[in-house]
């Protein structure tokens, strides 16, 4: 449990700093480069305090890292500057659960109860509560909109690539082997680092600037105002965070963990104000406790089946 409440802390900080990166480097790049600085940090964590690289779970792990760090990295940094932190967090993490249901019934034809359907309905509720755009000019509704695609783009791939790695895990404990949190996070970095390259060479490739066409930022001036930024936000996201993450779902059923870590858009409403000016508003902060409340009805639910069947 100490390590699910950790990755809450740890994602708060990660995505404030990842919003401050965002506004000077662009999101394409701002991924790339604290992927790559992540990688380098956990192979040296991973061959040092770890359990080294490879294992029957190895390319489970790696499609995880795909989904997770790849996709849905991806898009949560083109959601960051368009949403802010808070909600583009709460997006991401609030709606996982109700994808999840989803495509256990498309997948595997899961028939969902009323109290499933129910506490469904109120996290998505809250989501639209919070995100509903307020007095905007048409210019800042097309960015909100296109916020929200990248946001639940994040949202599926982060879903997605917390599933795989709990099939990882199954995996590595059928063969007998013992996964460490910073190993987990160093075998599915790779697949976000083939995903970040090639967007980060696309982006080149289209563009002649280093940082999106809306951001006027040279390269030397950007990456100097911004490197404690990218410590940060490498050190508390896929590097700690992700390694507590990972730690928790090894242990933990994910019944337990992703509520607490569906507690993340609150935990960081204080560093959104503190850093960001955000001033939330009364409807605003209602949508994020109903839809935390929500996440936390609809896992209690489904735990309950767990155990009753």
């Amino acid at each position: 449990m100490i390590a699910a409440l950790l990755t809450t802390v740890l994602f708060s900080i990660s995505a404030i700093s990842a919003t401050q990166l965002t506004k000077v480097l662009g999101g394409v790049a701002a991924n790339f480069w604290r992927i790559m600085l992540s990688a380098v940090l956990l192979g040296l964590l991973t061959f040092c305090v770890g359990t080294g690289f490879g294992g029957a779970a190895l390319f489970t792990f790696f499609w995880s890292g795909v989904l997770g760090f790849g996709i849905g990295d991806s898009a949560l940094y083109q959601a960051l500057p368009r949403l802010g932190s808070r909600l583009s967090v709460l997006l991401v993490h609030c709606l996982a659960a109700p994808f999840g249901a989803f495509v256990e019934w498309l997948w595997l034809g899961t028939v969902l109860d009323f109290w499933q359907l129910m506490f469904g309905g109120l996290t998505l509720t809250g989501v639209a509560l919070a995100l509903a755009p307020g007095h905007q000019k048409p210019e800042s509704i097309r960015e909100w909109r296109k916020g929200i695609v990248f946001g639940v783009i994040a949202g599926l791939g982060q879903g997605g690539g917390a599933v795989l790695s709990r099939k990882a895990y199954a995996i590595a404990a059928t063969t007998g082997q013992d996964v460490s949190g910073i190993t987990a996070a160093f075998e599915r970095i790779w697949g976000g680092v083939i995903v970040a390259a090639l967007a980060y060479g696309l982006w080149r490739w289209h563009s002649s600037t280093v940082v999106e066409s809306s951001k006027k930022t040279d390269r030397a001036g950007g990456f100097g105002s911004v490197a404690p930024w990218l410590i940060l936000n490498s050190i508390t996201g896929p590097v700690l965070g992700v390694a507590c993450y990972q730690h928790a779902l090894r242990s933990i059923p994910i019944g337990v963990v992703l509520p607490v870590v569906a507690l993340t858009p609150l935990v960081i409403l204080p560093f959104s104000m503190k850093l960001e000016g955000e001033r939330p508003t009364p409807r605003s902060l209602l949508g994020a406790l109903l839809a935390v409340g929500g996440v936390f009805g609809l896992l209690w639910v489904r735990g309950k089946l767990i155990a009753g069947g």
